[in-house]
């Protein structure tokens, strides 16, 4: 496949999407186990919520219809939140509080900041209107509604309303399973000492993270010796226990790039090659059924690609369907003075100044320059044959964005 045209960014993901499998196998965990997972079936409403009528603030329930002629209402019960309360007696209020459940036939609360507290009862110098300051029964959610849709990402307030419906276990599909594979005969772990020629391997670190952010299970995690035999032999032991395997390096022209080579021997390379700064030498096919994600192997390229192609993959095939990538547009703070035939992701951060906010970038955009990205906070996404000057408009994506957590 040499010699082959860059592929635009969207007609790269189009291509990983079109043969994308998303999981469907499920399983069960307990509501506090849940955070991050995605819902596996629909949840409907079994019960109102909140199931009865209840009070907004602390105060006092009346009846409107008693409150004609400036009257001191003596105060006829106390509602803690949790008792069932007694109808309301005509003529009286009853002191309630926040949660509480509205007596039968009271029809308003008055905050207890807006009466007058005397020694026979109390007296409402405002006004009160029928329903003021009362939360009405499945005002939330009533019996049979649609709470949370399947495909649906649980995060805090998911896990909050799944509570207040009573759900303790949540069915989920599980999790997508990766083996990352990272190339290299220079590169060696931390911790260890290196010698001339030798490298610390970042890469791993960087896929690891990004992974456990996108909810994904590490099934295998190993430095691929640089041989075809090798590579080979790895990939298809990875394929035998992953959905997706991720490799970073190995699928460039040079004679130790053999993710791509044994890829397209194998006749499985599907994509190679992407209109993308950093990032171009991003590799897609199969081993068998598995397929095979392969990375750059510069440090920030890997971060590029993985947000900007590998993330939307993977929140596909983990059956997300609510993830939506919109960015953000704001002025820019720097300037672009050459075009590229490739689009660029430029590291960059939001910055307050006495204008608004304005999207600055890293002096230095090598793709080797990984202190880049703990600088920024996302990426200004410079078009395709476009020059950027300080002002113009770009598309900014926040990391937090684009993981789609």
């Amino acid at each position: 496949m040499t010699g082959t045209p860059l592929t635009p960014v969207e007609d790269a993901l189009a291509h990983l999407l079109e043969r994308a499998r998303p999981v469907t196998e499920t399983e069960t965990v307990d509501l506090a186990q849940s955070l991050g997972r995605i819902l596996a079936t629909d949840h409907t409403v079994p019960a109102d919520v909140p199931p009865a009528d209840n009070s907004a603030v602390d105060g006092y329930a009346v009846r409107c219809a008693d409150l004609s002629g400036d009257p001191v209402l003596p105060v006829s019960a106390r509602v803690p939140a949790g008792q069932a309360p007694k109808a309301i007696v005509p003529g009286t209020a009853v002191r309630i509080f926040t949660g509480s459940e509205i007596p039968a036939g009271a029809d308003a609360v008055v905050m207890q900041e807006r009466i007058e507290l005397l020694d026979d009862g109390i007296r409402i110098p405002v006004d009160v209107s029928a329903g003021q300051n009362i939360r009405r029964r499945g005002q939330d959610l009533a019996t049979g509604d649609l709470a949370i849709p399947r495909g649906t990402p649980i995060r805090p307030q998911e896990m909050g309303l799944l509570a207040s419906m009573g759900v303790a276990r949540v069915p989920v599909l599980r999790r997508f399973r990766v083996a990352v594979l990272t190339t290299g005969d220079e590169l060696v772990d931390p911790g260890k000492s290196l010698t001339p020629g030798q490298i610390y391997n970042s890469n791993r670190f960087t896929l690891l993270g990004l992974l456990e952010r996108t909810g994904c299970e590490v099934v295998l995690c190993e430095t691929v010796e640089d041989t075809r035999s090798a590579t080979a032999a790895t990939l298809e032991r990875a394929a035998g226990v992953a959905d997706l395997i991720i490799t970073s390096g190995g699928v460039s022209v040079g004679e130790e790039d053999h993710i791509r080579a044994v890829l397209e021997d194998s006749g499985g390379l599907s994509l190679w090659r992407l209109a993308i700064k950093p990032g171009k030498p991003l590799a897609f096919g199969r081993i068998g059924d598995t397929p095979v994600l392969g990375l750059p192997g510069n440090p920030v390229s890997v971060l590029v690609t993985f947000l900007v192609v590998g993330a939307p993959y993977i929140r596909f095939c983990q059956g997300d369907t609510r993830s939506t990538i919109y960015g953000e547009q704001l002025p820019a703070d720097f300037a672009v003075p050459q075009s590229s035939m490739r689009r660029e992701f430029v590291r960059a951060r939001k910055t307050l100044t006495d204008q608004g906010l304005v999207v600055e970038a890293f002096p230095n955009q090598s793709s080797g320059v990984l202190s880049s990205a703990c600088w920024a906070d996302g990426f200004a996404v410079v078009p395709e044959h476009t020059t950027i000057t300080p002002g113009d408009i770009i598309t900014y994506y926040s990391f937090t964005e684009l993981l789609g957590k």
